[in-house]
């Protein structure tokens, strides 16, 4: 409980730095022509990108290392250091491996629409209950990669046993 708040101030600087980059987009796409806002969303795009796979693992170290906010988004940063294109990569085929399971899902829910002649109880009903499965496995796959990482990471960078980084999930 303790790690609530550091970890809620992890995510609002999240937040607010994809805020403060989709600001910037609409700004660049406003002052510049057609060609120089896609180059403008491109680079924030990779930029972005590159930003939120340098602090990906901050809530592990926030929560194992417990350097505050700002800290645990430096040594996260510092961790993934020579590894985000990999991380990038795993992150990205379980992305795409959410997208496919939330699209067969819909065309489900779509084939039981049509089944039923439209709208029915029992297809909302099970939709929402399909949706949540859904958000929730995904949640709890994408949480575990990250911890995992940060594992990896520890042992890959400071050659830290993996007994000695168990006590993240005790």
């Amino acid at each position: 409980m303790r790690s609530i708040l550091p970890t809620l101030g992890v995510g609002l600087i999240v937040f607010l730095a994809m805020i403060l980059g989709l600001i910037v987009m609409g700004i660049a796409g406003m002052l510049v022509p057609i060609f120089g806002a896609i180059i403008a969303f491109v680079v924030l795009l990779v930029a972005g990108v590159r930003w939120l796979l340098g602090i990906s693992v901050s809530v592990p170290v926030l929560m194992q290392e417990r350097l505050g906010v700002f800290g645990a988004m430096s040594r996260s940063r510092a961790l993934t250091k020579g590894s985000r294109w990999p991380m990038f990569g795993v992150l990205l085929i379980l992305f795409l491996a959410a997208l496919a399971f939330q699209m067969m899902f819909a065309l489900l829910i779509g084939l039981i629409f049509a089944f039923f002649s439209g709208l029915s109880t029992v297809a909302l009903i099970f939709g929402a209950f399909g949706s949540v499965l859904i958000v929730t496995v995904v949640s709890t796959v994408a949480s575990v990669a990250i911890a995992a990482a940060y594992v990896k990471l520890r042992q890959v960078r400071e050659g830290t046993s993996v007994d000695e980084l168990a006590e993240i999930f005790s």
